[in-house]
């Protein structure tokens, strides 16, 4: 547990969400990635925290979040219904407004939540993602080799699982070092073991698979409908300036039709900057919050 949260847990239809909840002030909530967990924040929540409520869930299916069974077409995994989970989540504390943070597929859970209720996002920061209907409507060769994932795990059960839990250290380690990473020595050591903890569990692995099974299904065809909708609230893009979509994409130009108000911010290091380099990240973020709701 982080230094001054507290853990919760928190009841939905079809399971419950591990949270943790920390600092004062107006709440910030903070969505990690793949094939992360809430721990990736560790050494960026708790300063943060001095200013404002940090929630830091796991998305279900994640972490110490339960992992429904996917229903017969994975929407329960969509962007749409994970969304909901946290907003549901959010509405029990008693924040009816709140800013959001959103690394990987956290960005795109993020994205869909101010699409679905726009006036409960004060701020909005994505990292290190363009638009999901962008990235699977032009996919290009080069792309495709870099985030094969996206097509390997949507493929239908139990064809990827069975390949992955093989040797789970194996597969999720090649996902941290293939999009930015230099080395696992990017990543704290204590950061690796709740990793690890996480996606050796057999229903983790179904359901990060799950994941992304509904991204074909269910979040690009969401995404379509709603590609041309512009969004008046501050976001903030930031990127790595060494990761693989720096090398494919101007990040922020993928964006413009989706935020009349943006802000870029290039960071050091590849997909997993705020792994990498959690000062740089810190201050990148309490810039634009405070620029946008104090």
């Amino acid at each position: 547990m982080l230094e001054n949260f507290s853990e919760k847990k928190f009841q939905f239809d079809d399971g419950e969400i591990y949270y943790q909840i920390g600092g004062t002030g107006p709440p910030l909530l903070m969505i990690h990635g793949y094939p992360q967990t809430h721990y990736m924040w560790n050494l960026v929540a708790p300063t943060l925290a001095k200013k404002y409520t940090i929630i830091l869930p796991d998305l279900r299916g994640y972490g110490k979040s339960l992992a429904p069974t996917g229903d017969i077409d994975h929407f329960n995994y969509s962007k749409r219904v994970m969304g909901l989970d946290l907003k549901t989540l959010m509405s029990s504390l008693s924040f009816k407004k709140f800013s959001i943070v959103g690394h990987d597929r956290g960005g795109r859970v993020a994205h869909r939540m101010a699409l679905d209720d726009t006036d409960r996002i004060k701020t909005i920061t994505l990292m290190d993602i363009v638009p999901t209907e962008l990235l699977l409507s032009e996919l290009t060769t080069q792309v495709a080799q870099s985030y094969y994932h996206w097509l390997f795990l949507a493929q239908p059960s139990p064809f990827p699982e069975k390949l992955i839990s093989a040797d789970p250290d194996y597969f999720y380690e090649s996902c941290l070092l293939g999009w930015g990473a230099a080395s696992l020595d990017g990543f704290e050591r204590e950061k690796l073991s709740q990793y690890r903890k996480s996606w050796n569990n057999l229903d983790t692995i179904r359901a990060m698979c799950d994941d992304y099974r509904a991204a074909i299904h269910f979040d690009w065809d969401l995404d379509k409908k709603d590609q041309n909708r512009c969004l008046g609230v501050p976001a903030c893009v930031m990127w790595g300036k060494t990761g693989a979509m720096a090398k494919h994409y101007d990040v922020p130009a993928t964006w413009r039709k989706n935020f009349s108000n943006i802000e870029k911010k290039p960071m050091n290091g590849g997909h997993f900057f705020p792994d990498q380099y959690p000062q740089e990240t810190v201050s990148a973020l309490a810039s634009f919050i405070s620029n946008n709701i104090d």
